[in-house]
């Protein structure tokens, strides 16, 4: 039986931790100087990605934080043309998760879109997936809220996370572990507020394909 591998892609048209080597092949061809290595556990090829663990001598630390900087001040770039859009609520939040595997490695956070101020930030949790965060992110962001008093709308860019929000309840298929239990548990704190507040607002969905990524993404695209 062939063992399963996780695939890093460092430097890549689309650097990040893929579960197909097809996937992590696409990412690498054609591109000069692609930086890639495969391991034998999500876990594991997340804390390889997240640390920038050096492949070779020819990429240095230095190296692999500048390109990691360049990618994610380029999706600040491609977020700022939101600002042009009326139709979005300039007093809202925008909230938002990343995850390194599937399951893998999972954080999430909210962003204040008036200030660009982060809000909070969650994680990592292991064992968890991108849907998973995109729900306590937005449970997390309405507890917040009803917590200050205050009403503002809340972007997602996940229809998933924003459906299992409606519903009241994280409908994951997720294998329970040793691992996942620290998120496991907070799932179920995230459903029990659901179940016993009242407390809503707006959750609309964030238009990524018109407005750009949304202000809470990770950048790690």
């Amino acid at each position: 039986m062939t063992n399963k591998k996780f695939y890093v892609v460092w430097a890549g048209h689309n650097p990040g931790v893929y579960d197909s080597w097809d996937d992590a092949q696409e990412q690498i061809q054609n591109f000069k100087g692609a930086k890639y290595k495969s391991y034998t556990s999500a876990a594991e090829a997340a804390e390889a990605y997240r640390q920038g663990i050096l492949l070779d001598e020819n990429l240095s630390l230095g190296n692999f934080l500048t390109q990691l900087s360049t990618r994610i001040q380029d999706s600040k770039t491609a977020t700022a043309d939101w600002h042009r859009f009326p139709e979005i609520d300039r007093n809202g939040w925008a909230v938002d998760a990343s995850c390194l595997g599937n399951p893998g490695v999972m954080e999430y956070q909210g962003v204040d879109l008036a200030t660009g101020k982060r809000l909070f930030r969650i994680g990592p949790f292991q064992g968890a997936t991108n849907n998973i965060g995109e729900y306590l992110a937005i449970v997390h962001a309405l507890a917040l809220l009803e917590q200050r008093g205050e009403r503002r709308t809340i972007y997602s860019d996940s229809r998933t996370g924003m459906a299992w929000a409606r519903k009241g309840f994280a409908n994951t298929k997720i294998a329970p572990t040793a691992q996942n239990k620290p998120v496991r548990d907070l799932i179920q704190r995230a459903n029990a507020w659901l179940a016993n507040h009242s407390f809503r607002v707006p959750v609309l969905k964030w238009d990524t394909d018109r407005w750009g990524e949304i202000p809470a993404d990770f950048g790690r695209k």
